[in-house]
């Protein structure tokens, strides 16, 4: 499927009041998007965003994990073109513990169900509006587990699977749907690991050169392009080295 240019479009964000959301929004004014939907639960924390711009910036309050909120935003945001589900979660969650279940579904209701819910909602409006692309913000760890990440892990698998499966479904429309994967990133997320980690204005580049190149499967960092080439080769041994990594720490 051809590219999708940035430049004269209208973008919704989700979850761009910080941290790789809050990049997005930041490039895709330098880039010349005619307006940029930025959303976030706390419309209050959209301050800065919205300063950078305030004639083409619009900012919505916007919780993926609510539905009437979700289609709040689809009601309001009718012109969009392109779509990035960037807002999720991480609870720390492991394996073992006791309340797994409780905050895996938090990890599952925000990484995958948001997508979801935003697919079905704004997949009729893309399809008026021309095609144009939905992103979902994904993570290498949707690829192999980490377990120092497992449930996380697991929801990004999920939301892995959920785009290839919207990416079928939507071709029909004209929709370019791609899967962002990045590595550790530079942002709160992260903010106690001691790995290297990309920033997020390195990501919003790589986002919108891959939109614009119709990339599928778009890796962000070094990181996550070694990562994707080592589980081409071997998957099972990215698999073992991670584990054996996981051990190493503990």
């Amino acid at each position: 499927m051809s590219g999708v240019d940035i430049e004269g479009k209208v973008i919704l964000i989700t979850g761009a009041n910080r941290g790789i959301g809050k990049a997005l929004a930041s490039k895709a004014l330098e880039m010349g998007a005619k307006k940029v939907y930025a959303t976030a639960r706390d419309e209050s924390k959209l301050a800065e965003v919205k300063a950078l711009d305030s004639d083409r910036v619009v900012t919505l309050a916007l919780d993926v994990t609510n539905q009437e909120q979700v289609s709040a935003a689809a009601q309001a945001a009718s012109d969009v073109e392109i779509v990035i589900n960037n807002a999720g979660m991480g609870t720390g969650a492991q394996l073992m513990s006791d309340d797994v279940v409780e905050k895996s579904k938090l990890e599952m209701d925000a990484n995958f169900y948001g997508p979801m819910r935003m697919g079905v909602a704004f997949a009729p409006i893309l399809k008026v509006n021309g095609g144009g692309a939905i992103a979902n913000v994904l993570s290498v760890a949707g690829l192999v587990n980490f377990p120092f990440a497992p449930t996380y892990s697991t929801s990004k698998a999920a939301g892995h699977s959920l785009t290839q499966g919207q990416r079928a479904v939507l071709a029909g429309q004209n929709t370019l749907v791609c899967g962002i994967y990045p590595g550790p990133i530079d942002t709160d997320m992260t903010a106690g690991m001691t790995v290297e980690k990309a920033s997020t204005e390195e990501v919003a580049s790589a986002v919108f050169e891959g939109l614009a190149q119709g990339i599928e499967e778009i890796f962000t960092d070094n990181m996550a392009r070694g990562l994707a080439q080592g589980m081409k080769a071997d998957a099972k041994a990215v698999e073992k080295s991670i584990a054996a990594q996981y051990q190493n720490v503990r």
